[in-house]
């Protein structure tokens, strides 16, 4: 997948039919933030924080989004989406002249630091031509005037009519847009002062801005408008959100909490959630959860902040991007079935936590649903606990431990992406036995890697089973039951896998259907 994904188009990728089920796949994380520049409402994917400085800026004052990426990074987080969000955020505008009127170019990306440039010129047309002419567009570095990007269009048209219609070309183009009113006349060739055939460019007349302050409706965003945590809706697969503060002073309110735990849940994601400065003891910190409502196996909580060991006392730090490197490292060392309770897997020795908890406070947390920092050897601090926040009802019981939870979503990602290519194969029996072939490999593969308790697993498959009598759908379910380690007692599930998506529901198992056939 490319890093960038074009608005309006979902590109999803088909694994290969039969091929073996990858075991051990990259954890991807996804923050949605504030930025200096950058495409807004589109993932991008970096893979260390230099590319986040050269895409979106450097670290910015007014937004906390370059901290969490560098935390993140810096705690063994490899593939990361950025969904840049503003509030009122303006690109900068360009006027090229024609003959009285004027092409009008309002760049893509806004921002302060954006700027681009434009250049005109007639190379390659004929001399009694009037309506065709070329436009180049430059990204230029602010601070050291490199050229960052560049695009060029020929021939183009100032006439509505036109095949070539600039307004009409500038849509496929990643730096501008063409603004009314239209020009009237094709645009001048741009050159130096007296030098008419010596080329120039013309740089912005108004400059972009950075827009107010998020509010949480900004990290929500429109499922329809593809904004916000929807934008989401454009890359295949994450496993883990992150919500960084909105601002300085300011924190991610329960209304965002709660639609992004419904979006998480939609998708099969991990919600990372920090805990309120205003936290000063455990029993706030457990009080102040139940009072936000946040129950759910999809939400990872945690207390308390982080404070630097060198830097000022008075400030507290949230830790949850940190969480989400370790979490990629984890999985990358160990696998999700793991605690991050593990060798290597500590926080900078620079960070220790704002509080010390004794062991009834740690226990209280717990059992509310809530992990907590504290030290351990070497003087690191570590996460300990690997509860979720699904506390307190029957449904979610099997899921209040973190390693059950995140492997079985794994396990459902993985098997979804895998098996899509069924949905395009005839639906018989023989489909059945190698859809089962295929899962039953990779569950005795998770097997060896000490994943599961044992092999006494049961995959059953029935191809066309969505096919009612009221639809023309088709599809193939498949029947799991696996015991993870760490768990208390055998999980079941079935996964609903159809040309239009994929859906997971539960179900219970009799034994006297083990290893049956199809």
């Amino acid at each position: 997948m490319s890093d960038a994904v074009d608005h309006g188009i979902t590109v999803t990728e088909i694994a290969a039919m039969d091929q073996p089920i990858d075991v051990c796949p990259e954890t991807t994380a996804a923050f949605i933030g504030r930025a200096l520049r950058g495409p807004l409402n589109t993932p991008v994917l970096l893979n260390n924080f230099g590319e986040f400085r050269r895409r979106f800026g450097d670290v910015w004052g007014r937004s906390s989004l370059g901290p969490a990426v560098k935390q993140f990074f810096d705690h063994g987080g490899k593939g990361l989406y950025i969904v840049r969000v503003a509030n009122n955020a303006r690109g900068a505008m360009l006027c090229l002249p024609a003959s009285g009127s004027a092409l009008v170019l309002r760049a893509v990306e806004p921002g302060s630091t954006e700027f681009i440039r434009a250049a005109v010129d007639y190379d390659g047309i004929d001399g009694d031509n009037e309506e065709l002419f070329n436009l180049t567009l430059q990204r230029v570095n602010p601070t050291t005037g490199t050229v960052l990007d560049q695009e060029f269009f020929r021939k183009l048209s100032w006439e509505k009519d036109s095949a070539t219609f600039v307004a009409d070309e500038l849509l496929a183009s990643e730096m501008a847009r063409v603004e009314h009113p239209y020009p009237t006349h094709r645009p001048e060739r741009t050159t130096v002062s007296g030098r008419p055939y010596e080329p120039s460019y013309v740089d912005h007349v108004q400059a972009g801005t950075d827009g107010a302050e998020l509010s949480n409706y900004d990290l929500v965003g429109s499922r329809r408008e593809r904004s916000g945590l929807f934008a989401l809706e454009q890359i295949e697969q994450f496993d883990l959100l992150y919500l960084p503060a909105p601002g300085k002073g300011r924190d991610v309110g329960p209304a965002a909490v709660l639609a992004a735990e419904l979006y998480c849940r939609e998708r099969g994601a991990m919600l990372i959630v920090d805990p309120l400065p205003d936290w000063s003891t455990a029993q706030e910190a457990v009080d102040g959860v139940r009072d936000l409502g946040y129950a759910s196996p999809n939400l990872l909580g945690y207390y308390p902040r982080v404070i630097e060991r060198r830097g000022d006392a008075d400030v507290s730090r949230p830790a949850g991007a940190a969480l989400a490197g370790l979490l990629c490292k984890l999985d990358r060392t160990y696998g999700p079935w793991q605690t991050l309770d593990q060798q290597g897997l500590g926080l900078h020795r620079q960070l220790k936590p704002e509080y010390e908890l004794s062991d009834d406070d740690q226990l209280m947390l717990m059992r509310a649903g809530l992990n907590t920092l504290a030290a351990g050897p070497a003087g690191k601090t570590r996460l300990s606990g690997s509860v979720t926040m699904g506390r307190g009802s029957e449904a979610y019981a099997r899921f209040s431990k973190l390693p059950v939870r995140r492997f079985c979503l794994r396990i459902i990602s993985t098997i979804a992406t895998a098996t899509r290519w069924a949905v395009f194969e005839p639906e018989d029996n023989a489909l059945a036995r190698r859809l089962r072939g295929q899962v039953l490999t990779y569950l005795h593969c998770l097997d060896d890697l000490g994943a599961l308790v044992d092999d006494d697993f049961i995959v059953q498959c029935d191809a066309g089973v969505s096919n009612r009598s009221d639809s023309e759908e088709h599809g193939v379910t498949i029947l799991l039951k696996f015991h993870p380690a760490g768990c208390d007692e055998p999980i079941s599930l079935t996964l609903h896998q159809t040309a239009s998506g994929f859906r997971v529901g539960s179900t219970a198992f009799g034994l006297t259907i083990r290893h049956s056939a199809t």
